[in-house]
C-alpha cells in the first residue's frame, strides 16, 4: 500500500510480474497490487507459458483504461500479426471456465510433488542439503553447507543427469549462502525420487 501511496504522489507507473501467483499452496492468496491500485498506476504483466505451456506464446497486459491506446498502438508498431486463433482458443477457455479448473487441478498436483521433492531431499540428502517446503512456485532452494561452490554442486548433479541450477547464478553480487534451484511442477513423483537419490550420490562423491 505504501508503495501504490508513493506511485499515486509521483505519478509514477509500477510495472507487475505477478509470478507464480497461480500456484500458492499455504494461506491466502495474496492480493495484486493492480487489484488494489485505485490511482491508476499498475501495469500488470503475465504470461501463459507457466499456467498452460510456453509454446502457446501468449502473454497480456492490464493497464489503467487512460493508457489502452497508448498501449494497443504500440503493440501494434511492435508485431502487426498477433497470433489471432491462439488468443481466440484461450479466450474461449478462460471463459468457459475451464482454465479456472486447470488452475486448481495443477495446484494440487504441484503441491504434491513439492511434498514428494522435500521428503526425498530430507530422506536422500540428509547432511548434504537443507530443503524445505515453499509457500508458493514452481521450484525450491536447497541449501548447501557454508563454504560449499553451488557452481561444483550443480557440475556434479548435472554429471548425474540432475539438472539443478546454482543460486548464485541469479543474484549479481552472490549470497550469503550458497544453494541448488531444484524444479518439480514436470516431473513424477517416481523421477523425484531417483532425482534425489542421484543428487545425493552426486554430492557424496
Amino acid at each position: 500500500m505504501a508503495l501504490l501511496a508513493w506511485a499515486r504522489r509521483r505519478s509514477a507507473w509500477i510495472a507487475e510480474d505477478d509470478y507464480d501467483s497461480e500456484f500458492r499452496y499455504a494461506g491466502r492468496p495474496l492480493a495484486a497490487l493492480q487489484g488494489l491500485d485505485t490511482g491508476g498506476r499498475v501495469i500488470y504483466i503475465g504470461t501463459f507459458s507457466k499456467v498452460l505451456f510456453p509454446a502457446l506464446r501468449l502473454g497480456y497486459m492490464v493497464v489503467p483504461a487512460g493508457a489502452v491506446d497508448a498501449f494497443a498502438a504500440a503493440r501494434a508498431l511492435a508485431d502487426r500479426h498477433p497470433p489471432g486463433p491462439s488468443q481466440a482458443l484461450v479466450a474461449e477457455f478462460l471463459a468457459e471456465g475451464h482454465f479456472a479448473r486447470h488452475i486448481r487441478r495443477m495446484r494440487t498436483l504441484y503441491a504434491e510433488r513439492q511434498a514428494a521433492l522435500v521428503s526425498a531431499a530430507r530422506r536422500e540428502c540428509a547432511g548434504l542439503l537443507e530443503v524445505s517446503p515453499a509457500d508458493a512456485g514452481m521450484h525450491l532452494v536447497a541449501w548447501l553447507p557454508k563454504g560449499s561452490s553451488d557452481g561444483e554442486a550443480s557440475r556434479r548433479a548435472a554429471a548425474a543427469g540432475v539438472i539443478a541450477p546454482p543460486l548464485s547464478a541469479y543474484y549479481h553480487a552472490g549470497v550469503a549462502r550458497p544453494g541448488l534451484l531444484l524444479g518439480y511442477s514436470s516431473i513424477s513423483r517416481r523421477k523425484i525420487y531417483e532425482g534425489a537419490r542421484r543428487l545425493a550420490a552426486a554430492m557424496i562423491n
